[in-house]
């Protein structure tokens, strides 16, 4: 499961994704069909992507993402909607994002996941690791505000409205580092006219909360007699082709997981240590070696007077 903020330069196409043909992820209308209806599913600027941080370029040049707005979204009233393919809540125009090329207004988010037991539900992957988000024990309250109104929108086309309340809490700790790239949206019609930042940081809930968003939700509507669970409603990667993804911070040791980079200090400080020690021990044989020489000498030397002395004695 991964929070996705889209950043559209064209508000009606974030509406045309929920309208049109039928469409689902797998099946007859699955997502290897789409460019049947809709051209744009077969472009070459499509989303998601694999990222591959040894194809990344860094440019420093890229500021920081500061939303605006997110924490005081207003009095206005939230709506959360299951449109059949995802859970989709609406966002008042009062929020927006800087540190980007031009102004972006909020118009929605919405949330891609697997199935429980398996791996993944991530669209976006690095280095061919899907995620699905940050899981521990410790659960995040703001994702509360949306999960426990599952319930009242368990069927495809049912809505509830919901208080407003601090969305800044849903989205990972470090905005600074992001990879950024030119896509399109990840399900039809594909327009090929989004501005994607995929944070390095992946969102942080709980595994029951994870849980409880890979169950009891349906893809079909209350009347149906056979429900289709909502599940692994998340896109394949799609081909770079001549797209260049570019990063906020250096892609290298910095790139490394907090796990792995303990693992690295721990590693270097012991192999350091080992150095060290292997050093002074070599160090201190070569110092002993030498006294010992030294006593021998003189001893040696002390031996000769004395022999030297006992042979002129009358």
């Amino acid at each position: 499961m991964l929070l996705t903020l889209i950043l559209l330069q064209g508000f009606s196409h974030a509406l045309a994704a929920n309208h049109g043909s039928h469409w689902t992820y797998k099946g007859p209308h699955g997502q290897v069909h789409w460019s049947d209806d809709h051209l744009d599913c077969g472009g070459q600027a499509q989303s998601p992507i694999d990222i591959q941080t040894k194809s990344v370029r860094h440019n420093p040049a890229l500021p920081p993402i500061e939303p605006q707005g997110y924490r005081s979204p207003g009095d206005g009233a939230f709506t959360l909607l299951n449109n059949g393919h995802t859970v989709e809540m609406s966002l008042p125009p009062s929020m927006s994002l800087r540190g980007l090329p031009q102004t972006y207004v909020a118009v929605q988010l919405h949330f891609h996941w697997g199935s429980r037991g398996q791996a993944g539900g991530s669209e976006h992957q690095v280095n061919g690791e899907t995620f699905p988000a940050e899981v521990g024990n410790v659960a995040n309250p703001a994702y509360d505000n949306i999960l426990d109104r599952l319930k009242n929108i368990q069927h495809a086309g049912q809505k509830i409205s919901i208080p407003p309340f601090d969305i800044h809490e849903l989205l990972p700790g470090q905005l600074g580092h992001y990879f950024r790239y030119n896509g399109s949206l990840t399900t039809p019609p594909c327009s090929q006219n989004v501005l994607w930042t995929v944070f390095r940081q992946r969102a942080r809930i709980s595994a029951s909360q994870l849980e409880r968003l890979q169950g009891g939700l349906y893809s079909t509507k209350v009347a149906n007699s056979l429900p289709v669970p909502l599940v692994d409603n998340y896109r394949a990667p799609q081909l770079l082709n001549q797209r260049v993804v570019f990063s906020s911070f250096p892609v290298g040791p910095s790139a490394y997981s907090a796990g792995e980079i303990v693992a690295i200090v721990f590693g270097t400080l012991f192999g350091c240590l080992s150095i060290f020690l292997t050093i002074h021990f070599v160090v201190k044989r070569i110092r002993m070696k030498r006294i010992r020489e030294q006593k021998d000498v003189v001893f040696k030397s002390s031996s000769r007077r004395a022999v030297s002395g006992n042979s002129h004695r009358p």
